[in-house]
């Protein structure tokens, strides 16, 4: 029987790519700021269920499936969170970089 394909992280888009990049920035005084105002914008912006995702997907290293599994919902209902909570910081970066 063929392995059926799953959403899990097969989408790794430009939001995605662009989010990693600001975590990963160095520790100079830019990028400590820009990590700054990226926590400010999750912590106060983001439902609790997308601030709950993102800090699971990007701080704790954990894929969609798990965490899916963890809240009890499918890896596509996570996947569906993440996108909005990606839109959601992109358009409050565009005011603060």
């Amino acid at each position: 029987m063929a392995k059926r394909d799953t959403y899990s992280d097969s989408f790794t888009g430009e939001a995605d790519r662009g989010i990693r990049l600001i975590l990963g920035l160095n520790d100079d005084e830019d990028g400590s700021r820009v990590r700054r105002v990226m926590l400010k914008i999750i912590n106060n912006e983001l439902t609790p269920r997308q601030k709950e995702i993102i800090m699971l997907y990007y701080f704790k290293d954990m894929d969609t499936v798990t965490i899916g599994k963890k809240l009890g919902v499918s890896s596509q209902a996570v996947c569906a969170v993440m996108s909005r909570a990606r839109l959601k910081l992109y358009r409050f970066l565009q005011y603060y970089i």
